[in-house]
């Protein structure tokens, strides 16, 4: 085994870029792991983890690439792939001055670009608020898709915002659509007269999802980070995006996707929604409370469209699992929550009393220094290895969610797993007809390798606890 490891000092890309190409690297033949990151703290020690002995000097203006490769032959084609990407993506932006090179702070690209209204953030979650204030103090509307961001941090960052009228998207806001644009994890979706507020990355792209197969289109989905509607933060973004959406035109009806929210900031979000002009669907999620499914049924609805009954796809008639336990292996947050939601009147409210466990691997704990599950699905096809492979799983429940920035292949192996799988494998199938990893093919794919697929989370989760064998329950 060889190990490669260079410091390119003043080498800087956003973290979603160096995510993304650490995910295209590791692909290669032989290359067994790659970590391309910026020289932080947290990437020191990841490197120190790997098993490489960190450079003696570097800084997080320093790009480290780490290899670990079959031969020296091996990691010196990955290192040269790494170049070749790099390379392909030019240093100078469209507002970027002639020979002046990249803007170094976003005020300073606000200011080449007088009428930019958005900036994004992606920087790693310590020094994300710091762009973040900078970008605020500079007039324009903020969207944080890092996580690791402190609640002190966002709380702050959303008063600023809300004394200056600018909203403030996150931090870790997956998933937002601005006039019929898409960011982070975005789908493809038809424009539309639907507005979203988002206190969710993929339970808004759910949603979204199952208005598209109904020909119902979106144009905005204004996400303002899972905290908000917590009792720390308040809601301070969501009110000023339900103003927003409001006061569009276009936007003939609001809908609001929540994880669960705080019991006294949730019902200030609906009186303030009762005295808006436009109608507004509140779809947070709790025990009693309709699931995403039934949110985008009641939005179809109100808009006039016809709703179209959610697909499943493979074995008409499963056979029960034998006793044992539902897993449920998560990239998306929501969608775990409501799994949890819907099966607990079926298998008990203490689901890990009796042995049921539900992973998010999209959550923070989990995503410090490593791409998103839903770019690099690593982590968690390890999981349902094992999972697969241990007497005492019945079913398994998990999810998988296309669009823009995520895995270009995802089915691929997670059907090779599930094809030698002995129990029920679920799936719960988040994508649009338009989006790149086709979303027909992908849920085909993965009922020929024994999958149960559903495009509604709610109706895989239910299917899922009826069938995990009596002697669990």
């Amino acid at each position: 085994m060889t190990r490669l490891l260079e410091v390119r000092s003043g080498a800087y890309r956003d973290s979603v870029s160096l995510m993304l190409l650490s995910r295209e690297v590791a692909g290669r033949p032989d290359v067994s792991n790659v970590l391309v990151a910026m020289a932080t703290d947290l990437n020191l020690r990841l490197v120190r983890d790997l098993g490489f002995d960190p450079p003696a000097a570097a800084s997080p203006q320093d790009m480290l690439v780490a290899i670990e490769a079959e031969d020296e032959e091996a990691a010196a084609a990955a290192r040269d792939a790494l170049d070749a990407a790099l390379q392909r993506r030019p240093e100078q932006r469209s507002g970027d001055a002639a020979g002046a090179g990249p803007a170094r702070t976003i005020g300073a690209a606000v200011r080449r670009t007088p009428d930019a209204t958005l900036a994004l953030v992606s920087t790693p979650g310590g020094v994300a608020a710091i762009d973040a204030a900078d970008a605020l103090a500079s007039g324009v509307d903020v969207m944080v898709f890092s996580d690791n961001v402190s609640v002190e941090d966002e709380v702050t960052l959303k008063r600023l915002a809300v004394a200056d009228g600018l909203l403030m998207m996150g931090p870790d806001c997956g998933t937002a659509i601005v006039d019929g644009v898409g960011l982070g994890f975005a789908n493809v979706v038809r424009p539309g007269p639907v507005g979203l507020v988002a206190a969710s990355g993929t339970g808004a792209q759910h949603v979204m999802a199952l208005l598209d197969a109904c020909d119902v289109g979106v144009k905005h989905c204004l996400g303002v980070g899972g905290r908000d509607l917590s009792e720390q933060v308040g809601a301070l973004s969501t009110f000023e995006a339900l103003d927003r959406l409001d006061a569009d035109d276009d936007v003939d009806v609001i809908a609001l996707v929540s994880k669960p929210a705080a019991p006294a900031v949730a019902e200030a979000v609906s009186t303030h929604a009762k005295g808006l002009s436009k109608p507004v669907v509140l779809g947070y999620l709790g025990p009693g409370l309709p699931d995403l499914t039934e949110t985008a049924a009641r939005v179809c609805e109100l808009v006039g469209g016809t709703w179209s009954p959610p697909r499943r796809w493979g074995a008409a008639v499963p056979t029960p699992a034998a006793p044992g336990h539902l897993r449920g292996l998560f990239v998306g947050g929501t969608l775990c929550d409501e799994a949890r939601l819907v099966v607990a009147p079926v298998l008990g409210p203490d689901l890990r009393e009796s042995g049921h466990t539900f992973v998010d691997f999209g959550d923070d704990a989990l995503t410090l220094g490593r791409p998103h599950p839903m770019i690099d699905p690593g982590l968690r096809l390890s999981r349902l290895a094992a999972e697969l492979a241990d007497p005492s799983c019945a079913v398994v429940l998990l999810d998988v969610v296309l669009g823009l920035a995520a895995h270009p292949d995802p089915a691929g192996d997670l059907a090779v797993v599930i094809a030698d799988a002995a129990k029920p494998v679920l799936v719960s199938l988040v994508g649009t007809r338009d989006d790149p990893q086709n979303l027909a093919g992908t849920a085909e794919r993965l009922a020929e390798a024994g999958a149960i697929v559903h495009t509604s989370n709610a109706a895989a989760a239910r299917e899922a606890a009826s069938l995990v064998g009596s002697g669990s329950r």
